[in-house]
């Protein structure tokens, strides 16, 4: 469905993307990893033919550097955040449906896959992150593309929002989609990917199943921990008074344990008398992690 032959990326003396060949077959749900800056997103800005590039990038037999629109409607592309029109739900994916001369039939099927069909006469200003983050799936299923590319699809949605939407992509990909996309939770790369495409410094450096990924990298885990805002400056002073590495994150906390220590943290805010709203476990590497 997709092969790459020596793409190449420079920026003047600087190359996003260097050399990067690799084959993805019809079906299959492969993930991008790697740190900021590793070439995750341009390769998906190639892929989309949005971005110049040398060398060859094949997808559903386009040649992308000769014909981008081509390429582009064989693939539905979700970002990690999307701006909508200030409509309602119905109206929006009728208005995505003219654009993409998609059969407006395709707005019901589309709500009824990402599970929006009773919100379909909600303003979008209406809808919490997890609903917008399904609104923009549908707008890229309309035209019913072999090809999904989302670039961290849950990287802003909250625990439930995240499970939830894993779950629709795990459908679409169980229905004959093919998947390619860029993450930095393993947790996600695990329920999603059947292979992980590693990045760094704009080179494919790895090749591997996802359940060997964390092995293979010697990555940490991380419990991701939600406080009221009220009570979020003593969690981190308690976090750093008892010596964790760890990372504010919004309304929530993410701070490293062991394999084996997963409830530690919570008992420390429990004897704190903090109650915490929510967690959740994730295995990988998070940029800019303090322990001071």
């Amino acid at each position: 469905m997709i092969t790459a032959k020596n793409v190449t990326k420079r920026y003047g003396k600087v190359a996003a993307l260097n050399d990067v060949s690799f084959a993805i077959r019809a079906g299959e749900s492969v993930a991008l990893w790697g740190a900021n800056g590793a070439g995750k997103t341009t390769t998906l800005r190639c892929l989309l033919g949005v971005q110049g590039f040398e060398g060859e990038l094949i997808v559903n037999d386009i040649d992308v550097r000769k014909q981008g629109k081509a390429a582009r409607a064989a693939i539905g592309y979700v970002p990690q955040e999307t701006a909508f029109y200030d409509m309602t739900v119905l109206e929006t994916l009728r208005f995505y449906a003219r654009l993409k001369k998609a059969a407006q039939q395709r707005v019901g099927e589309v709500l009824e896959q990402v599970q929006l069909d009773n919100h379909s006469a909600k303003r979008v200003n209406m809808l919490s992150g997890g609903m917008k983050q399904r609104l923009a799936l549908a707008v890229a299923l309309l035209a019913d593309p072999p090809v999904l590319v989302l670039d961290e699809p849950t990287a802003n949605l909250d625990v439930q929002a995240q499970r939830d939407f894993i779950h629709t992509i795990q459908s679409l990909n169980q229905s004959g989609k093919t998947i390619v996309f860029s993450s930095h939770r393993l947790d996600e790369v695990i329920a999603l990917s059947s292979r992980v495409l590693v990045l760094a410094d704009g080179r494919l450096t790895l090749e591997c199943p996802p359940h060997e990924l964390a092995a293979r990298l010697g990555l940490h885990r991380w419990l991701r921990i939600w406080v009221a805002p009220e009570h979020k400056e003593t969690t981190i002073q308690i976090f750093d008074r008892e010596g964790y590495t760890y990372m504010p994150n919004g309304r929530s906390v993410y701070v490293q344990i062991t394999h084996g220590g997963k409830i530690a943290p919570l008992r420390s805010l429990e004897q704190a008398d903090i109650a915490v709203e929510d967690f959740d476990l994730i295995e990988g590497e998070l940029q800019g992690g303090n322990h001071v």
